[in-house]
């Protein structure tokens, strides 16, 4: 096992070496795993500045998600749920929600408020996934995520 770690941490940072990436969204545990560090404020750092990565979507399940853009450190808490019953494709929707906020908004002039409304849009979009059985099914609709935001407000 301990082998196998080693091969998948050498074969990422080879991949993110030789790659061009603006956008990363990852997970707190791939980011610490990805790094070996424990501490994930510093595994961020790294990976912002080791790859010139313009923004990093960290997203820690239940805990909610955090956004790095050039200076700027932009939390979300998770939309929780009590009906949550299946959470595949909620990573693939936060990113698609995300992805989409960036292209109709620009990478390169994104400041706080928009990104609070990006990470929150998704993390709302990701908890319904997680509401209903299977992942493209599961896809809500604008109208549906506008919904839950306002009930959390």
């Amino acid at each position: 096992e301990k082998k196998r770690n080693l091969l998948r941490r050498r074969f990422l940072k080879q991949f993110l070496k030789h790659s061009v990436c603006d956008i990363l969204k990852i997970e707190d545990e791939e980011a610490k795993f990805l790094t070996n560090c424990d501490n994930i404020e510093e595994a961020v750092e790294i990976l912002k500045n080791k790859y010139n990565i313009k923004i990093i979507l960290l997203t820690a399940g239940s805990k909610g998600s955090t956004a790095y853009y050039k200076d700027l450190v932009v939390k979300q808490e998770a939309y929780l749920q009590s009906n949550t019953i299946d959470t595949t494709g909620a990573g693939d929707t936060f990113c698609g929600s995300c992805l989409g906020y960036i292209i109709e908004n620009d990478i390169d002039n994104l400041n706080e408020e928009k990104i609070k409304d990006m990470i929150s849009f998704a993390s709302a979009a990701a908890s319904i996934v997680t509401t209903k059985k299977g992942a493209i099914c599961s896809m809500p609709e604008i109208e549906e995520v506008e919904k839950l935001i306002k009930k959390y407000e």
